[in-house]
């Protein structure tokens, strides 16, 4: 449920914070005075794509914050948490900022949302309904989502979408095939041969980088024997090795700390010296006690390189990445070898095909039995808004196998008894339509779960006895609902449990817009502008206040 809305510089608005309760809340206003700016502005709120427009002039960005209690919303509480998103005190908060060059932000409870994210969030909150969504009805695919979301089919007709892509995916896999089939058996022979020769070869990553290492170390080793021993005759073994004369210091410095103790400082240094050199020195020994010349092992290793370069030129490859073509070439390999199972593939295919029809039947019988439900409906509903004699039917028509099932969906109406059902396209009037889609929007409420319902505007074209109809409906929605409802019928408004006002004025040159709830006697006087227009008369007041319940 909504439970507050706060905007700040939004198109006409500079400050606004309303807060909403459960039930029917009307919203009035004069033509032209900003009703629609709170659908607006909740919209973008729930993810609408926002621009620089929206934005109050002068002004750097605007603000807009929805409170909603999400108590009874246990989906939308387990989909907050999973996208590290939830909130505190079974609140939902939905923030979105747009600036003035056009860029906006979106948090959910605080915490930066992506746009998705928020339209995801709205879709468990809120329900709205506008006079051009009317229009919406008399497209094949609304007939359908409506239908399904009616019978509470929504998650079974995403099934079958699912199993028709992935049983389309699979024949489409097997034409190609055999198509292909030539094409196939030539590069599976080439990658055959190719794939036997990098697997007799058999270098690996580590033997690569092995080989290199010790081709380096056996062309050079005689520089290395030669420099090693040379390295020890000047650390220790010749006459004027490092070792002789860091004794030499060693035993000077020793006795001049005899005059100055500080001098230690320099001896402990040396000292530190001759360990690591005697460490050195003790490291070349066991070197070249293990070093030695091995033309047959270089041979062989040379040898081994220029297989691997041979094979690396063939393949136009690197030697290093020669392993990763052998593992490419084996799962290309796999794929195309069972390409030549045509058999294997086909009885996969079928199997996804009954997959998908079981589902799709299953989805058919369920829309059959809702059609029945949503036709009976409606038509009640018709019957109250003076269509008296009208009937509303859900005409399925079988058709070929789609995503969507095995069946067209379209909304008929017989306008009068006797006449001949014809698509809710052709034969409604503007009026007539805004009280079909109301009659069904109403009928598919009471099915639905979403706490909060807006309806901006959807009377137009109801008039007399029918608007008060009209509002008798939407009142009931409120008894177990949270229905707000921007109108310009009297007969609406008035049996609103809130009423709320869209005033507009000017300010130092500025064109502002204000929202107020109505007191008991700031109702009557609205009731009476909309009953009077300008020029209200006690008359018309003492008809306001009799709509109102005043005798």
């Amino acid at each position: 449920m909504l439970r507050a809305l706060s905007l700040k510089d939004f198109v006409i608005v500079d400050r606004l914070d309303l807060e909403f309760g459960a039930g029917f809340t009307v919203l009035t206003g004069e033509t032209g005075a900003g009703k629609s700016i709170l659908i607006d502005a909740l919209s973008l709120a729930l993810g609408e794509r926002g621009e620089s427009g929206l934005v109050r002039q002068g002004c750097e960005k605007a603000e807009i914050s929805a409170e909603f209690s999400v108590a009874n919303l246990p989906e939308l509480q387990c989909w907050l948490a999973a996208n590290e998103l939830a909130g505190e005190d079974n609140a939902c908060l939905m923030r979105r900022v747009v600036y003035a060059d056009g860029r906006s932000r979106a948090f959910i409870n605080g915490i930066t949302a992506t746009m998705q994210q928020l339209r995801e969030a709205g879709d468990f909150l809120v329900d709205i309904y506008s006079q051009h969504a009317h229009h919406s009805l008399l497209k094949t695919a609304a007939q359908h989502a409506l239908l399904d979301d009616f019978g509470g089919f929504s998650a079974l007709a995403a099934e079958v979408a699912t199993a028709f892509k992935y049983w389309r995916e699979l024949r489409e896999r097997r034409e190609e095939m055999e198509r292909n089939a030539t094409k196939y058996a030539e590069e599976l022979a080439v990658l055959r041969d190719d794939t036997r020769e990098l697997q007799q070869l058999g270098v690996s990553v580590e033997e690569w980088e092995s080989l290199q290492h010790d081709h380096t170390r056996l062309a050079h080793a005689a520089s290395l024997i030669a420099g090693g021993e040379e390295c020890r005759e000047l650390l220790a073994e010749g006459e004027i090795s490092a070792a002789r004369q860091l004794y030499a210091a060693q035993h000077k410095l020793q006795e001049l700390s005899e005059y100055d103790p500080a001098l230690r400082e320099a001896m402990a240094s040396l000292d530190a010296a001759t360990i690591q050199l005697e460490e050195a020195e003790r490291f070349l020994k066991k070197y070249l006690s293990r070093a030695e010349l091995d033309p047959e092992r270089l041979n062989e290793i040379e040898s081994r390189i220029q297989a691997i370069h041979a094979a690396a030129r063939k393949h136009r490859t690197r030697p290093e990445e020669l392993p990763a073509l052998l593992a490419k070439g084996l799962l290309r390999m796999a794929e195309l070898e069972g390409t030549g199972d045509n058999g294997a593939l086909a009885r996969e295919e079928k199997a996804a095909h009954e997959t998908y029809r079981a589902h799709a039947k299953k989805l058919s019988a369920g829309r059959a039995e809702a059609a029945q439900s949503l036709g009976a409906k409606v038509t009640a509903e018709m019957q109250r808004l003076a269509l008296s004699g009208g009937s509303f039917a859900v005409v399925l028509q079988a058709h070929e196998e789609t995503a969507h099932g095995l069946e067209s969906v379209e909304f008929q109406i017989t306008g009068h008894a006797g006449t001949a059902p014809r698509p809710l396209a052709k034969v409604a009037s503007g009026g007539e339509l805004s009280r079909i889609s109301l009659a069904i929007r109403v009928v598919t409420a009471q099915q639905g779960a979403t706490p909060t319902m807006i309806f901006d505007e959807v009377d137009v074209g109801i008039g007399g006895g029918v608007a008060e109809v009209v509002g008798q409906l939407l009142k009931s929605l409120g008894a177990t609902r949270q229905v707000l409802v921007i109108t310009h019928l009297p007969q609406v408004a008035a049996l609103g449990q809130c009423h709320l006002r869209v005033s507009k004025s000017s300010e130092s040159g500025n064109t502002l817009s204000h929202i107020e709830t109505l007191d008991k006697k700031q109702r009557t006087e609205e009731i009476a502008r909309m009953l009077g227009g300008m020029k209200i008369t006690e008359t018309t007041r003492r008809h306001a206040a009799e709509m109102l319940g005043k005798i």
